[in-house]
């Protein structure tokens, strides 16, 4: 599908695959070979979740399921990475399961990141983000998309990404590192970038991120909040992920210079101090991956979850004890984060360690069937995890036990 230039547009080449197949991850490629079980086959019941919460398979075939987005009239839209496709998924019956997937867009370049807007989804692929009008009446018959833009670098490396429209009405695109740590001439590098609908008024909002996959606005502040990936390379346990907060433009997080905001960098700290950045507003866990993220807005959980932040951590990869591919809690009160935990994990079992050796094809990693990638809260209140390993979409649902009072956190 070869997308059709938007108005005043230059010229440029189409999205094709072959950056996607370059930047196919590696992480992705080790997980790969612990099997992948059919989705009518899933061990649901080993994923733990607090009492009075459920979960169960919503949709199924959404090969590499990335970033969820939902549409006006109910479609969920959905990204991927390596499967360089775009789907629309519908529940046409009401019955909280989807009755059909379609692939609406083919062949794109790390096609992750789902933004909608007055009728029309927004798609980050690598190195543009394009435009489908119209999207849910032609979900049999796909618009060819307009490019909104084609402004941002085309590195495979972190090159995949996550979309959102602020409260500012414009739309909020990151631009990883193009590399495990490095410093670039290139200011677009490791920031949030920010534009019109349009295309119009690119800017750097946030710099010093260096790989950012999920972010969202606090409710009732509109704040920006988002995860950011620690650097590889210096051991298990440092640095840890970040859970950020950007209450305004112009803000430095320390990549690549201080990472958790207290740890300088070996090769690129020199010189520098950390408090000369903005720190996490929480540390993670080391190299869980923390990538999509969303407050809670709904109104079925609790009434202790709402406006809390609920992460998808998609699992480390190179730590001698793999941790993560879970979904995480982060409790915040008055602007800060006070707490967190695990809501639902269980996807990562049978943890096996890493041998003294070197190079990934002697990497083990325990025997994992899913690795969450985004969540997604519906208007039901029901929270959807999107699995880009088990290309399934999962349903988190909640139903007080008989007797018990609802919580007051």
């Amino acid at each position: 599908m070869r997308p059709r230039r938007g108005r005043g547009e230059p010229a440029g080449g189409g999205c094709g695959v072959g950056a996607r197949a370059r930047g196919a991850g590696l992480a992705l490629l080790l997980l790969g070979a612990a099997g992948r079980a059919p989705a009518a086959d899933l061990p649901l019941d080993a994923i733990h979740l607090p009492p009075g919460f459920r979960i169960a398979v919503y949709a199924r075939g959404v090969d590499n399921a990335r970033q969820m987005a939902l549409g006006a009239r109910g479609t969920l839209f959905v990204g991927s990475r390596r499967a360089g496709n775009v789907y629309a998924v519908v529940d046409e019956d009401g019955d909280q399961v989807a009755d059909r997937v379609r692939t609406i867009a083919r062949g794109l370049a790390m096609p992750s990141g789902l933004a909608f807007r007055d009728g029309a989804l927004y798609v980050a692929a690598l190195d543009r983000v394009l435009r489908l009008d119209g999207i849910e009446s032609r979900l049999d018959d796909p618009p060819a998309p307009v490019v909104v833009s084609d402004a941002f670098p085309g590195d495979p490396h972190h090159g995949w990404k996550f979309l959102g429209f602020g409260p500012d009405g414009r739309l909020y695109v990151p631009v990883g590192a193009p590399c495990n740590v490095c410093a670039r001439a290139d200011e677009r590098y490791a920031t949030i970038m920010r534009m019109q609908p349009d295309g119009r008024d690119l800017e750097v909002f946030a710099r010093g991120i260096r790989n950012t996959v999920g972010f969202d606005w606090h409710p009732a502040t509109g704040v920006l909040w988002f995860t950011d990936n620690g650097r590889d390379g210096l051991g298990d346990a440092r640095p840890p992920d970040e859970l950020n907060r950007a209450p305004r433009a112009g803000m430095h997080f320390g990549f690549p210079y201080c990472h958790g905001g207290d740890l300088l960098d070996p090769e690129h700290g020199e010189g520098r101090a950390c408090d000369a950045f903005t720190p996490p507003a929480q540390k993670l866990g080391p190299h869980v991956a923390a990538i999509g993220m969303r407050f809670y807005t709904g109104a079925m959980f609790p009434p202790s979850y709402r406006n809390q932040i609920l992460i998808a951590e998609h699992g480390s990869w190179n730590r001698s004890e793999p941790i993560g591919y879970r979904v995480s809690v982060v409790r915040v009160r008055d602007g800060k984060a006070v707490s967190y935990e695990p809501f639902a994990e269980g996807w990562l079992r049978g943890v096996a360690r890493r041998g003294k050796t070197t190079g990934a094809s002697h990497v083990a990693i325990g025997e994992a069937f899913g690795r969450p990638a985004d969540v997604l809260v519906m208007p039901d209140g029901a929270l959807l995890v999107s699995d880009d390993e088990g290309g399934v979409i999962y349903r988190i649902s909640y139903e007080a036990p008989r007797g018990a009072a609802r919580d007051a956190w």
